[in-house]
């Protein structure tokens, strides 16, 4: 059975998703430091709140080691979105981007050279805001996955 995984820091799409798999009686992961207050979750029937360490990839690995093929996984970390598809999963982003294998590579790569000049003291572009339209391509991929 696919289970649904949230990478909640500092993800703006987090109830919509819990809404869908619940609808569908998916199972929901929330994976969040402990700088998020995973409470309003944890009581609810098929979700689990997975509080991890403030550490950098904490919530990254937390929810690689518990990852199966088949499995959904909202983020917007390119590095945890790779190690999803490398376990078989199918990461997607709350822009509703599912990402790829066949790009993936490009993309971490895109966001190294990107990195460097920003530690170099260059400025890159940061994201767009997120907006309605993110949202609802975000419901729309979501079901998509679902179905």
């Amino acid at each position: 059975m696919t289970t649904l995984f949230i990478d909640a820091d500092a993800c703006p799409v987090t109830r919509e998703a819990v809404g869908l798999a619940r609808t569908r009686r998916v199972p929901v992961v929330i994976v969040a430091n402990a700088t998020q207050n995973l409470s309003r979750y944890a009581a609810r029937d098929g979700i689990e709140a997975v509080q991890v360490s403030a550490g950098r990839d904490a919530a990254d690995f937390a929810i690689v080691e518990r990852l199966s093929e088949g499995d959904i996984v909202v983020t917007q970390d390119l590095g945890l979105a790779a190690m999803a598809l490398g376990r078989g999963a199918r990461p997607m982003s709350p822009r509703g981007r599912v990402y790829s294998s066949a790009t993936i590579d490009m993309e971490l790569a895109v966001r190294h050279a990107e990195q460097k000049v920003r530690r170099s003291g260059g400025r890159t572009r940061g994201p767009a805001a997120f907006e309605d339209d993110d949202r609802e391509r975000f419901v729309a991929a979501l079901k998509r996955l679902l179905d």
